[in-house]
């Protein structure tokens, strides 16, 4: 385009050379009708020549420029990497402390000391029972157990000095044992009455309200979980016994909140289901932010085969011909951005997220191409518009 513009310009030099001519401007306000037709018919005849000589020009442009109807394609420079592959298996999350809390004593619900969402500490008090009198009872039976104990004291003292029959001493003995029994039988029945915390967690949901009415294993009273301690379980096929072991790293995927987390498998199953012909594994997990919660659906993804020092390509510029065979173009620079392209049948292997490995035809070094293969032969002459890269 330069060189038409540069002809251009020599050919408005040449003609403005010689006598001095009025310009189009200088005729269009003398207002002259002969002159300004006359004007008018030689730009014509000048543009007609012009064009005559870009035509000629644009011709020759054409046969020489080698490059201008070469394919533009994009080029990869190869290098060696690790080639990892997983199998992806569904999973829920779980944890162990998960669970309904139901009473140990049936009586009226009467005071819920916690809300929901509440955290709560191993021990603490969540709820109270009507006890139906045990408090009274109690304190009778505590004042029946000092006065047995102070029997047994003195008579005690008394067998130590010879006084008194032995049997007198066993029956004080036995009395006391009997009411510090009871006792103990007393305040462990009436310990039930109050319904603790039985790990660290959240109360996730008060299911029976207060002033209910509740029974023993009967009445659910409250859930509490704790998410600290969150793991993925999962079934694996039984042909991957072996090539999953305690320990081993995996990824688990959360589509439904967008999250990937890395953690180590911490127990594999020594059963195998009947029915699936599978095994059980879970997969510890961090869950410091408490995003996770139980039931949540999960993709973990078992690292079951690494090939170190490999040839990785995508697997989108693979093509196939008559024989089934992995075909990819080799780009051999020549000069400038140009070069030619040979057309090679690879063996490939394992697939992985958009790449697939390459066991023999290519080595590191080898520039392929990537983008416009499609249309290319072998043999064909290109041209590349980007500096090689590597992958």
């Amino acid at each position: 385009m330069k060189k038409i513009i540069t002809i251009i310009g020599i050919a408005l030099v040449f003609s403005s050379c010689g006598k001095k001519e009025m310009s189009v401007e200088e005729l269009a306000a003398k207002g002259n009708l002969p002159e300004l037709r006359a004007k008018k018919q030689a730009l014509g005849q000048q543009q007609t020549e012009l064009k005559r000589q870009l035509s000629i020009i644009e011709n020759k442009i054409n046969e020489l420029d080698k490059t201008k109807h070469q394919t533009i394609v994009t080029t990869l420079t190869l290098k060696d990497t690790i080639f990892k592959h997983y199998t992806e298996v569904q999973g829920d999350v779980e944890t162990n402390q998960n669970i309904i809390i139901y009473p140990q004593f049936s009586g009226t619900l009467t005071q819920i000391y916690v809300k929901e969402g509440q955290t709560v500490s191993k021990g603490q008090l969540l709820a109270k029972i009507d006890d139906g009198g045990l408090s009274s009872q109690l304190a009778q039976v505590q004042a029946q157990t000092a006065l047995a104990e102070t029997t047994f004291e003195r008579q005690s003292r008394l067998w130590e000095q010879k006084i008194g029959s032995e049997i007198q001493f066993l029956q004080a003995k036995t009395n006391y044992q009997a009411a510090k029994n009871s006792l103990a039988q007393l305040q462990k029945q009436l310990d039930k009455t109050n319904v603790r915390a039985p790990f660290n967690g959240t109360i996730d949901q008060i299911i029976t309200d207060q002033g209910s009415l509740v029974n023993i294993g009967q009445s659910p009273l409250m859930r509490i979980v704790n998410t600290s301690d969150m793991y993925v379980k999962a079934d694996v096929p039984e042909n991957y016994l072996g090539k999953v072991n305690k320990g081993s790293e995996v990824l688990v995927d959360f589509i439904s909140i967008g999250k990937t987390y890395t953690g180590k498998i911490r127990q594999v199953s020594n059963y195998i289901n009947p029915d699936n012909r599978s095994f059980s594994i879970q997969v510890a997990l961090p869950n410091k932010d408490n995003i996770l919660k139980p039931n949540l659906i999960a993709t973990i993804k078992l690292n079951d085969y690494i090939s170190n020092n490999t040839i990785v390509i995508p697997n989108s510029i693979v093509q196939k011909n008559s024989n089934n065979e992995s075909l990819i173009f080799i780009y051999t620079p020549e000069q400038n951005n140009s070069g030619t392209v040979k057309q090679t049948v690879i063996k490939t292997g394992k697939e992985q997220n958009g790449s697939i490995e390459v066991l023999d035809g290519l080595k590191p070094g080898d520039m392929i191409v990537i983008e416009g293969a499609r249309t290319l032969r072998d043999g064909q002459e290109v041209s590349t518009k980007n500096k090689a890269n590597e992958h």
